[in-house]
């Protein structure tokens, strides 16, 4: 019986894109392209670039109508191989780096209101890694959510709209106040000086002056592209909503639908909030001063942008304020990835290219047994505290498994020409042929300027290779 409607679906989208990368990017890219207009750009192109993946996604949706979403598409449009090193991918950093990434946020944030679960509270330190009071509660978050996950989707579609649909009204709110309410004219006239200055900032560590470097305009071109990783990176895990299709009513039009619906609410309130930011605190700021409004975007404590805005808007209590909201926000998101993500690996399982007891749902008619598993590699990957890395590394890997499945349309479009297609991409073939060109180019810009996270990626999906092939030799 399927029971997520359209509505589910679309806080799906929305839930699973919005984790804590919007409070927190910003910053990073605001030092790498140094200019208003810039930042800006970055997040509309990220947002436009999104909405052309997602309308392109809708056509496969349409035509596969069944749990699996990308790895289904892959595997159809070129064979069950590629469809494994992104199900591999997936599960062994895409998925389970990102549900390990955002419990630790969680329990960062958690950590304001209760120091002893914060990640300064070393619990045991075994030399090669350090236990801490954010990684425990991390994933005890993640246990329960994996707990309720297996008792039936009713549990994950409650969790779901409670916790999503607060996020964002919250979402809209802070940017409603941060927009006509707190605003600093003179911060945003400011802010508007210099809007297409293209320089990069980074604080010298010896001396803690900052550094600047003009850029030339093949310098800003590459700038631009390392500094599309944030917001990207932020705008990502729309398609998880293609992983739980069978449990969709009436998927073929409910997905697409729900793709483009929450994917447009989210660019908005990501292109808001920055605006919100702008109007609030300076661009460019003092590293040294002890003021977080004077301090700016570009070197809000820690990055965390959001604290500051939500400091301003609220003062001190602005901090506990906007802490909340990312708990909010952290646990609706993993809500919406362990619900997910566990129906690939189901769908892996089927195809005999995954443990063969993930294939069965339990009593409740949910993939359990695929849901713990994720649960304890998501729980190793806490542990490791490696999360971050693998994630940095694995954007580029991110990008090149978007690239295929789009390319995947044009080919379907040859190899299927009289499959049933209820929605069309719009806008082919020139729409889905601008995403590939534009991640393409952002892919030889990361290897190029960004090759120590660029060819680690290529490495783990690599590894799959190996895997594939000694996994089909054990299963025939």
């Amino acid at each position: 019986m399927k029971k997520l409607n359209l509505f589910d679906a679309t806080l799906i989208v929305a839930g699973s894109m919005i984790g804590s990368g919007i409070f927190i990017v910003s910053a990073d890219m605001s030092r790498t392209v140094g200019g208003v207009g810039w930042l800006l750009l970055l997040w509309i192109l990220a947002g436009v670039m999104t909405l052309l993946a997602a309308l392109s996604y809708g056509e496969l949706a349409g035509m596969m109508p069944k749990a699996g979403g990308q790895y289904t598409y892959l595997k159809e449009a070129y064979n069950p191989f590629v469809g494994f090193l992104y199900g591999w991918t997936l599960f062994t950093v895409i998925q389970c780096g990102t549900i390990a990434a955002v419990a630790v946020g969680f329990s960062k944030f958690v950590g304001v209101f209760f120091p002893t679960l914060s990640e300064n509270n070393v619990l045991h330190d075994f030399g090669f890694i350090k236990i801490t009071g954010a990684q425990i509660l991390g994933i005890a978050m993640l246990s329960v959510l994996t707990f309720l996950n297996t008792r039936g989707i009713e549990y994950g579609k409650i969790i779901l709209r409670i916790f999503t649909s607060a996020k964002l009204i919250a979402l809209f709110g802070l940017i409603f106040l941060g927009l006509f309410f707190a605003t600093d004219a003179t911060i945003w006239q400011n802010n508007l000086h210099n809007f297409w200055n293209a320089e990069t900032f980074s604080i010298d560590k010896n001396n803690h002056q900052v550094v600047t470097s003009s850029l030339t305009n093949l310098g800003l071109i590459m700038a631009l592209g390392v500094g599309m990783v944030g917001s990207l990176f932020s705008s990502d895990a729309w398609n998880n909503v293609t992983f739980i299709a069978g449990e969709i009513e009436n998927p073929k039009k409910n997905i697409p639908r729900s793709l483009l619906i929450g994917v447009s609410i989210v660019t908005i309130i990501y292109i808001l909030a920055n605006l919100a930011y702008l109007k609030l605190l300076p661009f460019f700021g003092t590293p040294k001063s002890t003021s977080m409004k004077e301090m700016g975007i570009m070197f809000a404590p820690n990055d965390r942008v959001g604290v500051s805005a939500a400091n301003i808007l609220f003062g001190s209590i602005g901090t506990s304020i906007m802490a909340l909201l990312i708990i909010i926000s952290t646990f609706a998101c993993n809500n919406g990835l362990i619900l997910a993500g566990a129906r690939v690996y189901q769908q892996m399982a089927m195809d005999n290219l995954f443990f063969e007891k993930m294939r069965n749902n339990n009593a409740k008619n949910v993939p359990e047994f695929a849901l713990w598993i994720q649960f304890i590699w998501c729980s190793i990957l806490c542990l490791s505290g490696k999360y971050g890395d693998l994630l940095d590394y694995v954007i580029f890997a991110v990008l090149i498994f978007y690239i295929l499945t789009i390319v995947g349309v044009f080919i379907l479009r040859i190899k299927q020409p009289n499959a049933d297609r209820p929605y069309k991409t719009f806008g082919y073939p020139m729409l889905p042929a601008i995403y590939i060109l534009l991640a393409v180019l952002i892919c030889i810009d990361l290897l190029i300027m960004k090759p120590n996270y660029s060819y680690p990626g290529l490495a783990i999906v690599a590894l799959g290779i190996p895997v594939y092939f000694v996994w089909k030799k054990l299963t025939k």
